[in-house]
């Protein structure tokens, strides 16, 4: 049987209490690392203001919908944004443009769902200041969206957005490896925003809700049908993200009876992996169709999800961007 650290960042039990003096020694290293960074200052070859939108924790938080959001409202509001990300379960070797026809096993799954839905310049790159480099030079931006940017410290930041997770929230409350923390809670002390995926708990946080729409075909994409047309059905529903707990929920919420498959985040898929021999339709998350369309079959579908997240965000981020043009 595989050994599943996760389950233990999520309760204080033995095997997390073991690991506390590692997670403070990696803690310690990640406020020295961040440091020494810092004091090396900024490389943009452009002065113009970055949005990192990340989290403190490992594992979903919803950050892919944010961005799209966060891209689509500042094009909106006149800004020429273009993103950056690490492209996650991508083979790039250096900073490359993500385009509607790129391939997810190239440039990772999350790159290419927020690029086609988004609308707006994406390079992904190891090297994230690399990569926003690449986007500067191309003289179509004017403001940079991080995706999964808070512990990248080599960029600058005008705004930062803590993405959290309503749920789970932060586990055990201890860094890695004993709990889910990249870094310690106090982190949030110093972003310009916190997201809850799901209900606020405190005055701090902001409500985003995730909006379903109707079930596109792998097939035929051009086809759809409303996701209450399956309720009361058996289907298989597949998640390679990192919280599929959250998108099965979903799915059964609606009235759906759901056997769950949930696979790795980034998970390369196989054939065999999709095959139940049993003609029920299989539902995926946008983020895995990508990577599924060469071997898709007419009952495969997936289930796009939108940000819902009140005016006065928008309206915060203006500000913010107003104040960081003035204090230039």
């Amino acid at each position: 049987m595989k050994f599943d650290l996760t389950k233990h960042w999520y309760r204080n039990d033995l095997v997390s209490f073991a690991l506390w003096p590692v997670s403070l020694l990696l803690c310690g290293l990640a406020k020295l690392r961040r440091k020494r960074i810092e004091k090396q200052g900024h490389l943009l070859s452009q002065n113009v203001p970055v949005i990192i939108v990340g989290n403190i924790t490992v594992g979903g938080t919803g950050k892919t919908p944010m961005v799209i959001w966060l891209a689509r409202f500042l094009r909106q509001q006149g800004f020429k944004p273009g993103i950056v990300s690490r492209g996650y379960g991508g083979n790039h070797q250096r900073a490359t443009l993500v385009t509607n026809d790129s391939n997810s096993l190239e440039v990772g799954d999350e790159a290419l769902v927020i690029a086609r839905r988004s609308g707006v310049p994406l390079c992904v790159g190891k090297d994230r200041l690399g990569a926003a480099n690449t986007l500067l030079a191309s003289k179509m931006i004017d403001v940079i969206i991080s995706d999964d940017g808070m512990q990248h410290y080599r960029l600058p930041r005008a705004i930062e957005i803590a993405m959290l997770d309503g749920e789970r929230r932060f586990g055990n409350g201890l860094c890695l490896p004993a709990g889910p923390l990249r870094e310690p809670e106090s982190r949030l002390s110093e972003v310009d925003f916190q997201i809850v995926t799901g209900t606020a708990s405190s005055e701090h946080e902001i409500s985003m809700q995730l909006k379903t729409g109707r079930l596109f075909n792998l097939n035929s994409p051009a086809k759809t049908k409303a996701l209450e047309s399956l309720r009361g059905h058996q289907v298989h529903a597949i998640a390679g993200i990192g919280n599929p707990d959250r998108f099965f929920n979903l799915l059964e919420d609606f009235g759906l009876i759901v056997e769950r498959h949930p696979f790795p985040d980034h998970y390369r898929y196989e054939t065999s992996d999709l095959h139940f021999n049993d003609g029920k339709p299989v539902l995926m998350t946008e983020k895995d169709a990508v990577k599924c369309g060469l071997f898709a079959e007419s009952h495969f579908w997936y289930l796009p999800i939108e940000a819902r997240l009140p005016e006065s965000l928008g309206e915060q981020i203006l500000n913010r961007l107003e104040e960081w043009r003035n204090g230039q």
